[in-house]
């Protein structure tokens, strides 16, 4: 595992080592990514035990002791933001994606869960953890769905996670090796983008040999209006929640853009709406978002929001691409 910088040191460098290489400057970004760990505790068990900073790191193998809440990595995997939101993944068996909700334009992501494990779940002046994804599939995230069951990241050989931050993006990369479900076995690939300015992240899959099931989708939540359009030429769609779901409470709005001809089908599920993909060794894009009320200058209603979705389909409708 190669460590690239501290935290304090980034902030007194300015990442000048990234610097020089693409011009990327922590302090002037628009976008970030980070996986950061602890390496000088011990395992007991499931758990991590002691250290006493977490240490950033541009490369992670998993440890193969490490489940959900394990206390190794701050809040439980890599985490990704644009000046406009922030998304992390619990890299664990769950592999759910989380909305980190801003109230400010700034780069947020290296001050989050550093006093306390879990303290991004209190409100601050940055903002904080505003989605409760439970048992669900949080957003935009990967899992598999086979005879009505999600069958999660549970067996898994190997797990290697990147974070690599440009001037114009950043983006968190996780291949998983060795991803076994039902009587299958696959390497899996999962590429997340996020670019300035911008509330969605490009997520690219990609398995090693077709298998029925591979799925993204959103969580459901109380008191929430489902929202589906496709695009003029049909090649694009948006499923989308809104309503007042965040865990502030307040109003939150979700949506996940696919192309029509990649989607085998959509499941409504207990704990989810589901886009079912078929089966392909092809990569596969699409595009996720959350657009939370608090946000500066952020979406306040479900007519913002709506206005919002049908101008990003339009943009696929012509360009293929945001």
């Amino acid at each position: 595992m190669k460590t690239v910088i501290t935290l304090s040191a980034a902030l007194i460098l300015g990442f000048s080592s990234c610097k020089a290489q693409n011009k990327y400057d922590i302090k002037t970004a628009k976008t970030y990514a980070e996986i950061s760990v602890k390496t000088d505790g011990k395992w007991e068990g499931r758990k991590y035990i002691g250290g006493t900073v977490f240490k950033n790191v541009d490369k992670l193998k998993l440890a193969p002791e490490h489940t959900d809440h394990s206390f190794d990595i701050r809040y439980e995997g890599p985490g990704w933001e644009s000046n406009r939101i922030g998304y992390r993944l619990y890299l664990d068996w769950r592999n759910a994606i989380d909305i980190f909700g801003k109230k400010t334009a700034a780069i947020i992501l290296p001050q989050v869960g550093q006093d306390n494990f879990d303290s991004y779940h209190e409100m601050s002046d940055w903002g904080a953890d505003i989605l409760k994804a439970g048992k669900g599939i949080g957003i935009g995230s990967i899992d598999r769905y086979l005879d009505g069951k999600k069958l999660h990241f549970y067996e898994v050989d190997s797990t290697l996670a990147y974070v690599e931050n440009k001037v114009n993006e950043s983006k968190v990369k996780v291949d998983y090796f060795g991803w076994k479900t039902a009587s299958d076995k696959i390497d899996f690939t999962s590429e997340l983008t996020i670019k300035p300015d911008q509330l969605y992240t490009q997520h690219t899959i990609k398995t090693s040999k077709e298998i029925q099931g591979i799925c993204t989708g959103i969580v459901k939540q109380k008191n929430t209006e489902l929202l589906k359009k496709e695009s003029k030429n049909k090649k694009w769609a948006y499923l989308a929640t809104y309503g007042t779901q965040s865990l502030v409470p307040d109003k939150l709005g979700m949506a996940i853009f696919y192309e029509t001809s990649t989607i085998e089908n959509i499941a409504d599920t207990d704990l989810d709406y589901l886009l079912v993909f078929k089966p392909t060794t092809k990569s596969t894009s699409f595009y996720f978002l959350g657009a939370w009320e608090q946000e500066k200058d952020g979406i306040k209603t479900k007519e913002e929001f709506i206005k919002y979705l049908d101008e990003r389909l339009e943009v696929l409708n012509k360009k293929g691409k945001m």
